[in-house]
Order: C-alpha cells, then structure tokens, then sequence
C-alpha cells in the first residue's frame, strides 16, 4: 500500500555533496525521525542514508537481497525490514519474490528520475481521490471580510499521502481516518483517530463555518484546553488545508479596545497627534469619539458608526498607530472546496518539482 509523509523542505545549498543530496530526500520523505546521531552530521551514519546513497541511488540498475543489505549495513534482519518496508510503501523502491521467502529490492524504474516519476503519478493521483471526500462534507459559505489579509508566515507543508482503504477500526470514521491519513493528526493519532475525537470536532466546525475561528470560538464550542486547541490548528496549518487570517471582522472591537486603552494610558493629544486621530478622522469623527471617551461612554458600537466612511485600509493603519492588533483566526482555504484542493496540490507539486531536482543533481554525480 502507498503510504509517505511529505515535508517540504528548502533546496540544498550544495549540489556537489551526495551526503546533502540524500539528506535532503530523507528529510523530504521523513524517512527517519529526527533524533540523536540520525540527524548529526547529516546522518551520514544512519543506516537509510547509506543504503540510499552506497546501493540504491548509486546503482540504480541493481538489485540486493535483504541479508546481503544486513551485513553489509551491520543491521539485524527486523530493523532493515523495518527501514525497507517504508522504502516501498514510498514507491521509490520495489521488490521481485526469489522463492523461500527471499526477496530482491531495487530503485523502481532503473534510474532515480524514473522512480521519481513513479512517485509523482502516484502521490498526485492519490491526493486527487482523497481530496474528493472534502468535496462532500464542505457546508462552509463562502464569506469575504471586507478587506482580506493573506498569510505573512505560513508554515512550510507537512502531508500524509496514503491510498484509500476500508475503514480500520470501529471506533473511526471515513473523515477520522481521512485526517490520520492526510497527516492532520499528527505521526502517531492515537486516540486522536476517534470519530468524536477534538481534533475532528475541529475540523467538522470548520468545514461549516464561513468565518475564520478564533482560539476563544473553538474553546466555547469545543471541551478542551486552549493550548491544545492552539496546537490542533496550527497542525491542519501545515497541510495546507487551513489557513490563519486577521480577523478583520472583529476591526471594530480591536479599535476600540486600542482607542480605550491608549486613552487611559497618553491622553488625548497624543491619540490627535501620535495615535493617527488627525491623519486619518475628520474633524467630527475625532471630536465624537473623544468626547464620549472622556465621559467613559464609549461603546463598539460608536468605533462602527464613526467608521463607516472610513476604509478597511485606513481603519488598519488606524489600529496600528494606536498600537492594537487584530485577533486571529483559522478557516479553510479558499471559498469552495474546488479552491481548497487546488491549493493544497500546488503546494505539493512544488515539493514535487524540487524532488525532481535534486534527483537530476544526483545523477549528475553519479556520471
């Protein structure tokens, strides 16, 4: 069965080091967890790192049975399998039955590009099919904010790529273990993979729901702790799935805490000259505003009506200057589920076309 853990990960900034080169595939597919002498010096030591670099990508054309590959890897038979196993279920490595239980492993294809290809077809086909399910439970409205803020930082993609199959387990459903799959429930789910579990709580909320969703929001409508809230998000984050945006609908509440505080805290010239009051209001806005500030009456509702022919833009810049910030909130990316798929798949090609990349730069090498 296909089954791979995608991270994206920079280029290398070498493409004359092999060690570099094979590093950057393992890291790619996370084909070794990141701990202890795995990792140091670019797990040069790590038995994956020389069964791809000293027989896989160096001979290509090869082909090595399982207890040859032991001792020559000074492994036992149970910890090579175990390491093989997750070779093939990548699609990069395939394996022929000599009979007696023995088996020949090579790089599919003959050639690191063509195992490549390999992958690619069957990573895009996969995650096409998958893809389908959110198709029929996406209930979520489209709703645009008055003014959209794209991401300035969004987290580089993480994704589970694992081929449809009935379902394992009675406690999970078909979306439970959609997210298992898909990686939203993080390496190990556990407990998580539960159809009534928070984190597919999570994402049912967020596949109805238009507005983006604060961490305040989930806490209400889910029964769990903020921190781990926090967590479960920002994990659908890095599949590409969900997005984090300013919560411009909540602009008014942040001005007029922002308007309060600096208020208490500066007085009223500074708010005129420092805090954006002249460069942004006109005379009747500042005047309303501080007025009803100096008698403690001011109300949301009085920041939206004084804002009503100020634009989003200036509104931003407004808070900014008073020194407030916006909340945040997650939603699904894109306002139907057609956008969200094509956005999760030109991320994932992107990983792709570096793949392809620094596969060329091996070959090279081995020239």
């Amino acid at each position: 069965m296909f089954s791979v853990r995608i991270q994206e990960v920079p280029l290398p900034t070498t493409e004359r080091d092999i060690d570099g080169l094979v590093a950057w595939f393992i890291e790619t597919l996370c084909l070794v967890r990141k701990r202890g002498e795995a990792t140091a010096d670019l797990g040069r030591a790590g038995p994956v790192h020389r069964l791809l670099r000293d027989f896989l990508f160096a001979q290509p054309t090869s082909s090595w049975d399982a207890q040859m590959l032991a001792d020559e890897l000074a492994l036992t038979p149970a910890s090579l399998n175990h390491h093989l196993a997750r070779l093939v279920e990548s699609g990069l490595v395939g394996y022929t039955n000599e009979g007696k239980g023995w088996r020949r492993y090579y790089l599919r294809g003959g050639s690191l590009s063509n195992a490549i290809e390999f992958f690619t077809v069957q990573t895009q086909t996969i995650v096409r099919q998958r893809l389908a399910l959110i198709e029929q439970l996406w209930t979520r409205e489209p709703l645009r904010m008055a003014l959209e803020v794209a991401e300035s930082d969004t987290p580089l993609l993480t994704l589970g790529v694992v081929e449809a199959r009935p379902i394992r387990e009675e406690s999970n459903s078909q979306l439970s273990q959609w997210m298992g799959d898909f990686g939203l429930l993080g390496e190990r789910p556990g407990k998580e993979a539960h159809a009534n579990s928070i984190s597919v709580q999570l994402f049912e909320v967020l596949l109805s729901r238009g507005a983006p969703l604060s961490l305040d929001e989930a806490a209400e409508l889910i029964d769990g702790p903020k921190a781990r809230l926090g967590r479960i998000l920002e994990r659908f984050r890095t599949s590409g799935i969900v997005e984090r945006v300013a919560r411009i609908d909540r602009l008014s509440i942040s001005l007029w805490t922002a308007m309060l505080a600096q208020h208490q805290r500066r007085g009223e010239d500074w708010m005129l000259k420092k805090g954006g009051f002249q460069r942004l209001l006109n005379t009747k806005q500042q005047s309303t505003l501080l007025d009803k500030m100096k008698k403690g009456k001011l109300k949301v509702g009085d920041v939206e009506q004084a804002m009503k022919s100020v634009k989003p833009t200036e509104q931003m810049l407004l808070l900014n200057l008073l020194g407030g910030r916006l909340p945040m909130g997650h939603r699904m990316v894109g306002e139907r589920p057609e956008e969200a798929a094509k956005k999760v798949t030109e991320r994932l090609d992107r990983v792709l076309r570096r793949m392809r990349r620094v596969g060329e730069l091996v070959e090279q090498l081995d020239r």
